[in-house]
């Protein structure tokens, strides 16, 4: 049976009209400088991290090194997710290439693969079968995919999921590059393949050259932890309060565009700091139904569309990063658990149940 939460031409005129509020805002409108500055200012940051590796030398300080280029290379990710979404320059080839640029030869993640999995995500959040974010793996998202009991040590993990998400961040970082070039390599067809392998294999393959060259082995393995370990905390710290114990829905459920972008989503509340930790990605809300919107305008935003939710009865959810981390897990402790049916706001529950 097909539920049915769409409200028909009328969501269709409400989207359109948010919509020409925030061109009206000139909310739309490219950011050239401001993405041409931040590019620099990541450019001088990386130049300043290599000068510091190179002048420290064998010292374990190189682990205080290790953990600024976590978080930069964190903030690298952030620009190349904005170029991947368009947000940068009106021309697609030009965004594609700069987060081809970013993504691989910066940062070491396969932007191929990355944007597929993440378009899935931006076209149905948090539904099953369609998002790859929620898929079940080592976590579990959804008591919908508890498809056999789990006993043993699988059972006692899943029954701590939650308390375990943040210390599994720690693999997260390595989890990446691994993911991205084995699928890279497996998955046909990947647009420009060849430069993605040859940017990976220079990014990858030279980096850690580097540091084993250049460091003692056991200093070296400890930098390359640490960095990889704080890297993926942070890429998980950032994106997972968006969509974590918010509604998951079934593939079956009709649903327009601006409430499902909206009841799925959950923004992250706090000032230019939480901005610059969460690359304006806490305006969840707001990404989501405008991705192409530069990262810069989302806090502009978003007052606009808070405002116009309220006044068509559309829950729009937002909560400090504190509480977001305490809702996600628990949230995957109850699932874990299986002892109740994942959170949805009261909304999309009592219309699932009609």
């Amino acid at each position: 049976m097909t539920t049915d939460v769409s409200t028909g031409p009328r969501a269709a005129h409400d989207f359109t009209q948010l919509t020409a509020m925030m061109q009206a805002q000139g909310l739309l409108a490219r950011t050239y400088a401001r993405y041409w500055t931040r590019f620099a200012t990541l450019n001088l940051v990386l130049v300043g991290v290599a000068a510091a590796f190179f002048w420290i030398g064998d010292s374990w300080w190189q682990l205080v090194v290790a953990a600024v280029l976590a978080m930069a290379l964190g903030q690298v990710m952030f620009l190349g997710h904005d170029a991947a979404h368009r947000q940068i320059f009106r021309s697609g080839r030009w965004n594609d290439w700069a987060s081809l640029v970013i993504a691989n030869l910066y940062a070491g993640m396969s932007y191929g693969w990355w944007q597929h999995k993440h378009s899935r995500h931006h076209a149905k959040p948090n539904t099953l079968g369609a998002d790859g974010d929620i898929d079940a793996d080592v976590l579990v998202f959804s008591t919908a995919n508890l498809d056999r009991a789990r006993t043993g040590a699988a059972g006692w993990f899943a029954q701590r999921q939650g308390w375990l998400f943040f210390p599994l961040l720690l693999l997260e970082g390595l989890n990446l590059h691994v993911t991205g070039v084995r699928r890279l390599l497996r998955r046909p067809p990947v647009k420009r393949r060849a430069v993605e392998i040859a940017f990976l294999s220079l990014r990858l393959g030279g980096y850690v050259a580097v540091v084993l060259w250049f460091l003692p082995l056991g200093l070296a393995v400890a930098f390359l932890g640490v960095q990889l370990g704080l890297f993926g905390v942070y890429m998980g710290a950032s994106f997972a309060p968006n969509h974590k114990g918010m509604p998951i829905v079934p593939a079956t459920l009709k649903i327009d565009f601006l409430h499902r972008q909206v009841l799925l989503s959950r923004n992250i509340t706090g000032g230019r700091l939480v901005d610059l930790f969460m690359g304006g990605l806490n305006h969840q809300v707001e990404h989501h139904l405008f991705p192409s919107m530069p990262s810069s305008k989302l806090r502009a935003a978003a007052p606009i569309v808070r405002q116009f939710c309220a006044s068509r009865d559309i829950p729009y959810t937002e909560t400090t990063l504190l509480r977001s981390y305490a809702i996600v897990v628990r949230y995957l402790n109850e699932v874990g658990l299986a002892s109740r049916d994942p959170f949805q706001c009261p909304l999309v529950a009592q219309r699932l149940a009609a």
